[in-house]
């Protein structure tokens, strides 16, 4: 439920649907994502600019402290299916937002692909953060 007329980190909540299956990612603590888009500009002969962007996809992260090994053996099973030659299929994203009006948003990132950029630093008593990305090639509101 919202705490306020705005909305706060924790009114969201994800699912990942990896090339075999579901990802439980434990202690998620930050995502973002954005829109890719190729700009287009025009410079008429009248002086008029014109201008569109062009979807291009998303991109964005999830920030993790280490609760269990799901993304370490998520991204080592991509690679491994890779290195056997087997073909890999892109993944979906779910994007759950609880809005200020008590109403859920829910969007879809298809096409998803993912990147471990950061598999953590392990050292004395601080948390092991991790950093997952990816790329999807379009999103939608279900």
């Amino acid at each position: 439920m919202p705490y306020n007329t705005f909305t706060i980190g924790s009114d969201c909540q994800l699912v990942v649907m990896g090339p075999f299956g579901r990802v439980d990612l434990a202690h998620v603590t930050g995502f973002e994502a954005h829109q890719l888009t190729l700009a287009l500009r025009v410079d008429r002969l009248d002086g008029v600019q014109l201008g569109a962007e062009l979807p291009k996809g998303w991109a964005g992260g999830f920030q993790l402290d280490r609760g269990s090994s799901a993304v370490d053996d998520f991204i080592a099973q991509i690679e491994q299916a890779y290195l056997a030659g087997q073909s890999i299929s892109a993944g979906t994203l779910y994007q759950y937002v609880n809005e200020p009006d008590g109403s859920t948003s829910t969007y879809q990132f298809n096409g998803v692909v993912f990147k471990l950029t950061s598999a953590g630093v392990y050292k004395g008593d601080a948390a092991v953060t991790q950093k997952l990305d990816f790329y999807a090639s379009g999103r939608i509101r279900v």
